[in-house]
């Protein structure tokens, strides 16, 4: 596994140049900001390249030693991708809830995944002895559960990076 390279032509065609309006700054971000145009402003395309290929090394240093990845978006549009792309990669993703505490109370969300699992398993054994009343509770939570906790189900520690999409979104 190679690390792309990124070039500054590559980012100018895709437009990331292009910043918000200049009413509407953080000035926090002064030291990134090259100029402005028409009261847009311009993103210093050099430091882009520079922090983009920190980030890239990151990543692939966290993959080769067999680190685990979080990717995290709720958006729908990206939620499909996100799962289907932590999947592929062998990686855990959010793409329904954040869940309070996901991280930092571990213990209260690791009992979750584990209710979860007792629950599929309940389902799958043949003699179950369980109503159907029983048995349509126990599908409305596991589908509840699935959608907030299956993309970290095999998750047995704190991942090593969290790939948020979209910050402005998810805060």
């Amino acid at each position: 596994m190679n690390i792309p390279n990124i070039t500054i032509k590559q980012l100018l065609e895709a437009g990331v140049h292009l910043g918000h309006k200049t009413l509407r700054w953080n000035p926090k971000m002064k030291k990134y900001i090259f100029g402005k145009r028409d009261s847009i402003h311009i993103i210093d395309l050099t430091q882009t390249v520079e922090l983009i290929n920190v980030a890239l090394e990151k990543i692939y240093n966290t993959i080769i030693n067999n680190g685990k990845i979080l990717f995290v978006s709720t958006k729908k549009q990206a939620s499909e991708a996100i799962a289907e792309t932590a999947k592929e990669t062998n990686q855990y993703y959010v793409n329904y809830r954040w869940l309070g505490g996901m991280l930092t109370n571990w213990g209260t969300i690791s009992a979750s995944i584990k209710k979860l699992k007792k629950i599929e398993i309940d389902l799958v054994s043949e003699n179950r002895g369980f109503t159907k009343k029983e048995l349509l509770k126990m599908n409305v939570q596991r589908g509840k559960l699935q959608r907030s906790l299956g993309g970290i189900a095999e998750m047995k520690k704190i991942p090593d990076l969290v790939f948020v999409i979209d910050t402005n979104y998810e805060s």
